[in-house]
C-alpha cells in the first residue's frame, strides 16, 4: 500500500492541517481525556490500597484483576460497538464504570475483604472500553485514507504523552492531595471523555452490514491474527524493557532514576512518531511493519551491554525510536485488513494482545532481573521483539491478501464517488 505524495498528507504541517479540519481538534482532545486513566488506574490502585491496608500484595492482586478483566472484556465491548454503535456502548459503559469505581473506592475505604475489592475491580475493568481502539476506529471513519497515517501518528504521540504525564498526575493526586484522589480523577476523566466522544457524531463509525447479512467478526480474519500475535510480541518487549530500566537503576543504587529512563524511552518514541507520521512513505505498509519491528528488536539488544547510567540514558532514547513507528504501521495495516464493520472490535483485540504481552514481559523480565541481572531482562525483551519480527515477515503474504480483499471492488468505488 503506497500513497501518492501530496502536500496534504506529508510534512510536519500535516498535523496542523488535520487538526484544522472541522471537529478534529475536539475529537483528539476528548479522546485524550478519555484514555488518560489507562496510565493511571493501576498506579492509583497500588497507592491507595497500600496506603489503607499496608499490603502491596493485595494492591497488586486488585490492580491485576482490573487489568485482566479489562483485557478480556474490551474486544467484546468493541464487538458490541460495531453492531450497535460506539455511542451507545460508550454512554452505557461509562455509567457502569462510575458504579464500579465507586464500589472499588468504598470497598477499599471500608477495608472490606480482598474478594470484595477484587469483585469491584472486575466490574471496573469490564466496563473499561479500549479507548485507544475506539479512537482509531473513529479516525478511520472521520478522515480519508491519505490523512489516516497522520491521524494514527498523532494518536501514538498522544499515547506517549499520556504515559509521560499520567503516572506523574496520579502520584501527585494520591500522595499530595488525597489518597483516593488518583482513582477519583480516573473515574471523572473516563466518564467525561466517554460522553464527549460519544456525542462527537462526525466521527461515529457507521455499520456496513447489509440487511439479513451475518456480520463478519474481526477475530476470524487471518491478517488480524498475524497482527495480534505481533502486537503481543511487541508488548512483551515493552514490558521487559521497562523492567530492564528499573532494575538497571536499582543495580546502580539510583532507583529514582528508573522513572527517568522510562521517560526517555517515551521521548524517543514521541519524536520518532512525529517524524514517521509526517513522512509520505512510498513503501508498502507490510514492509514498513517488518522494518520497524526489526529496528525495535535490534534496539533492545544494546540495553544488555550498558555499563553506566549515562550510556543507558542514550540507549533508552534509541530504544524508543521504533516504538511509535511500529505501532503506527500495525494500526494502519489493521485498518486495511480488518472488516470495515468490525474496526472497533479489531483494534480492541490488538490492544488486548499488546496489554497481555506487556504483562507477560513485565512478569518474565522481573523474574529474570531478580534471579540474574537487568541484562537478562533486556534479552527477554529482544526475544519478544523477535516474535513480532518473525510474524511480520512470515505473515507478509497474509497481510497483503487481507488488504486486497478488504478493498472495495472497482465498480463499488466508482459508485461511491
Amino acid at each position: 500500500m503506497s500513497e501518492s505524495a501530496s502536500p496534504s498528507n506529508s510534512g510536519l504541517g500535516s498535523y496542523l492541517r488535520l487538526l484544522r479540519s472541522p471537529g478534529a481538534g475536539a475529537l483528539a482532545f476528548w479522546g485524550m481525556v478519555g484514555r488518560f486513566p489507562i496510565a493511571m488506574r493501576s498506579i492509583g490502585c497500588l497507592m491507595l490500597i497500600s496506603a489503607v491496608t499496608g499490603s502491596l500484595g493485595d494492591a497488586g492482586t486488585v490492580a491485576a484483576a482490573m487489568l485482566i478483566s479489562q483485557g478480556v472484556a474490551a474486544p467484546f465491548l468493541g464487538r458490541l460497538a460495531d453492531r450497535h454503535s460506539q455511542r451507545k456502548v460508550l454512554l452505557t459503559t461509562c455509567l457502569g464504570h462510575a458504579v464500579g469505581m465507586t464500589l472499588l473506592l468504598v470497598s477499599i475505604g471500608l477495608e472490606l475483604p480482598l474478594w470484595a475489592m477484587v469483585a469491584a475491580a472486575v466490574v471496573t475493568g469490564c466496563t473499561s472500553v479500549s479507548f485507544t481502539g475506539f479512537m482509531r476506529a473513529r479516525w478511520a471513519a472521520f478522515v480519508d485514507q491519505s490523512a489516516l497515517r497522520t491521524a494514527y501518528a498523532m494518536e501514538s504521540m498522544l499515547d506517549d504523552t499520556i504515559f509521560l504525564l499520567g503516572p506523574l498526575l496520579v502520584t501527585v493526586l494520591s500522595s499530595s492531595v488525597y489518597p483516593a484522589g488518583g482513582l477519583v480523577a480516573c473515574a471523572i476523566l473516563t466518564v467525561t471523555g466517554s460522553i464527549f466522544v460519544a456525542l462527537h457524531r462526525r466521527s461515529e463509525p457507521t455499520s456496513v452490514q447489509k440487511p439479513g447479512e451475518r456480520p463478519q467478526r474481526a477475530i476470524t480474519v487471518p491478517g488480524v491474527w498475524v497482527l495480534m500475535i505481533a502486537y503481543a510480541g511487541m508488548g512483551f518487549l515493552f514490558g521487559a524493557v521497562d523492567v530492564t530500566m528499573i532494575a538497571f537503576a536499582q543495580e546502580r543504587s539510583a532507583p529514582g532514576l528508573g522513572g527517568v529512563l522510562l521517560a526517555l524511552i517515551a521521548v524517543g518514541s514521541l519524536v520518532a512518531g512525529a517524524v514517521y507520521g509526517a513522512v509520505n512513505w512510498r513503501v508498502p505498509q507490510v514492509r514498513l511493519l517488518a522494518v520497524t519491528t526489526c529496528v525495535l528488536t535490534l534496539s533492545a539488544v544494546p540495553l544488555a551491554f550498558a555499563d553506566s547510567l549515562p550510556v543507558m540514558a542514550v540507549l533508552a532514547v534509541v530504544a524508543g525510536v521504533a516504538v511509535s513507528p511500529a505501532l503506527i504501521a500495525g494500526s494502519t495495516l489493521l485498518e486495511s485488513v480488518a472488516p470495515k464493520g468490525a474496526l472497533s472490535e479489531a483494534f480492541s483485540w490488538l490492544n488486548s494482545c499488546g496489554a497481555l504481552g506487556i504483562a507477560s514481559g513485565t512478569a518474565v523480565g522481573g523474574q529474570l532481573a531478580d534471579l540474574a541481572t537487568s541484562a537478562h531482562a533486556a534479552w527477554a525483551g529482544a526475544a519478544g521483539g523477535l516474535v513480532a519480527l518473525v510474524l511480520s515477515l512470515v505473515g507478509q503474504s497474509v497481510l497483503r491478501r487481507g488488504a486486497l480483499a478488504a478493498q472495495p471492488a472497482p465498480e463499488m468505488a466508482t459508485a461511491e464517488q
